[in-house]
């Protein structure tokens, strides 16, 4: 397993060291003892898979503290444009955002701790997402920022004006007046 990091502090992509043949395929989707060795103490206690079309933007999605999620993210079929932006206070680079492409084809993975908010769009056909989280769903601290949020700007990899939202989605709130309480 490969853990690399990226510009943002704490979001982390993981690649599975994959052993493929004539059958098929096998890889290690997670590991606690090597998470832990990588600094990584998790805990997760939920897992969540979604399935979605083509133009679909979900999120983006956070639980207040003291119900932050960490996320551990993959996608089970198809490919997705998964974003994590930066909701911590005093974080270098809070308010940035970090996308990746995440794919069945590459198995790659994206790890999202708690302080972040998270989206992703569906880039093929259709997609299913999987993703371990360490804190349940508490209704009561969920939260969110509007996908297409001016000072964000994030490039959703297709027009937005194809974009297909929840109802939900559409109300959350700018970047600029979302709740957020998560310290760096």
């Amino acid at each position: 397993m490969k853990i690399i990091e990226t510009p943002i502090p704490g979001l982390l992509i993981i690649e599975p060291r994959v052993f493929a043949d004539e059958r098929g395929y096998f890889f290690e989707s997670f590991n606690e003892t090597k998470f832990t060795e990588a600094g990584l103490n998790t805990g997760f206690v939920q897992d969540n898979e979604s399935k979605s079309h083509r133009g679909v933007i979900r999120g983006l999605h956070y639980q207040l503290a003291p119900y932050a999620q960490a996320k551990l993210i993959r996608v089970v079929r198809g490919t997705v444009y998964d974003v994590a932006v930066d909701l911590r206070q005093g974080s270098p680079t809070f308010g940035e955002w970090f996308g990746i492409e995440v794919s069945a084809s590459k198995k790659n993975q994206f790890y999202i701790p708690k302080g972040f908010a998270h989206g992703f769009s569906v880039l093929s056909e259709f997609a299913i997402f999987s993703y371990k989280c360490d804190e349940f769903y508490n209704p009561k601290a969920d939260r969110g920022i509007r996908f297409d949020d001016p000072t964000l700007k994030i490039d959703w990899r297709f027009p937005l004006e194809d974009a297909v939202i929840s109802v939900k989605d559409l109300a959350l709130p700018f970047f600029a007046e979302a709740e957020m309480n998560f310290k760096f």
